[in-house]
């Protein structure tokens, strides 16, 4: 298959070229180029800002592709656009959407895909762009123009990845950690939430390539490995042998102290997340989740070292504060 992955250096993305080649495919990335994605000499590189539309649209001429996996697309103005350029020169196309653009408080649990409502304000802009996208594509699927498939992940971790913890923190979880020192968790983190690594989800896409069970439907693709978010540092703790300090404060106190820091949690990861991925193995039964919490965090670990990825002083200094303040809490708590 000839795939063209729009993004193709970020966290999900170089785990889908990854597997496209380990596959035999022929793969062409497009990006701005900001960062190397490690495998340069076996794909085609294409250097271009999307959202320079009309050099978008010159880079794409005269191109054709089996299937274009966009790894970017953020609204309903973007995927038009995609729509629009491909609609004659693909054959699929799969756009990457989230499983935050559900409204809360979920209907099901296990979250059934069809039992669930988009969100409809815009209160968490993410979401709510991610479910306006969806709205779109829906249109388009119902016209018939081109097949089109949308994979819904949860939180992804992998190599490369920014995205790890409350604060976002990523190698300092395991340097506090080792230090001492505490942690800090939203609420009493005991919500349920689907941790999930970049080589499953990657195997999902290539698996929905050409695969016409997956024309013009939505799924949740992430793990089913039944976690709390504490588990996340726990873990973290049994792999270092090391005890795990945890502090605990109100979500809605997080969110008024940092609305920007904190409103993935207050909007989205209070509450318990936990996805049904019947639709998607019965479609492609052939998938599974491969990689358990414990060992995709020991690869975390071991990548963060070989890469020398750098702890943060300015988020140490942060968790600090907040743990400083949850031990006043707790006391002033306590003298009630």
């Amino acid at each position: 298959m000839k795939i063209l992955v729009l993004g193709g250096s970020g966290n999900i993305s170089r785990a889908i070229v990854k597997e496209a080649l380990k596959k035999g495919h022929e793969v062409t990335i497009f990006n701005r180029g900001y960062r190397k994605v490690g495998f340069e000499d076996k794909v085609e590189v294409l250097i271009g800002d999307i959202k320079n539309t009309d050099g978008f649209r010159k880079i794409m001429s005269g191109r054709a592709f089996d299937v274009v996996i966009d790894m970017i697309c953020y609204d309903e103005e973007d995927a038009r656009f995609i729509v629009d350029v491909f609609k004659t020169s693909a054959k699929q196309l799969i756009f990457t959407s989230s499983s935050a653009c559900y409204a809360h408080p979920f209907k099901s649990m296990p979250v059934v895909e069809e039992a669930e409502s988009l969100r409809s304000d815009n209160t968490f802009p993410y979401g709510f762009n991610k479910a306006n996208m969806e709205r779109y594509l829906y249109s388009v699927m119902d016209s018939g123009l081109i097949p089109i498939t949308i994979i819904r992940p949860s939180l992804t971790f992998g190599e490369g990845c920014s995205n790890m913890g409350v604060l976002r923190q990523n190698r300092n979880i395991v340097d506090r950690i080792e230090k001492g020192k505490p942690l800090l968790l939203p609420g009493d983190g005991t919500a349920v939430w689907s941790f999930t690594f970049t080589p499953d989800l990657a195997r999902a896409y290539i698996l929905s390539c050409l695969n016409p069970n997956t024309y013009n439907k939505y799924y949740h693709v992430c793990s089913s490995e039944l976690l709390l978010w504490k588990d996340l540092y726990l873990t973290f703790g049994r792999i270092l042998d090391k005890e795990v300090k945890l502090c605990y404060l109100p979500t809605d106190m997080l969110y008024e102290a940092d609305p920007q820091l904190f409103g993935h949690f207050y909007f989205e990861k209070q509450f318990s997340n936990y996805y049904s991925t019947e639709k998607f193995r019965n479609d492609v039964p052939e998938w599974k989740i491969e990689i358990s919490l414990e060992e995709g965090l020991r690869h975390q670990i071991e990548w963060w070292e070989n890469s020398n990825y750098p702890l943060s002083e300015e988020k140490d200094v942060l968790e600090d504060k907040y743990c400083a303040f949850y031990e006043k809490f707790k006391q002033a708590i306590g003298s009630l």
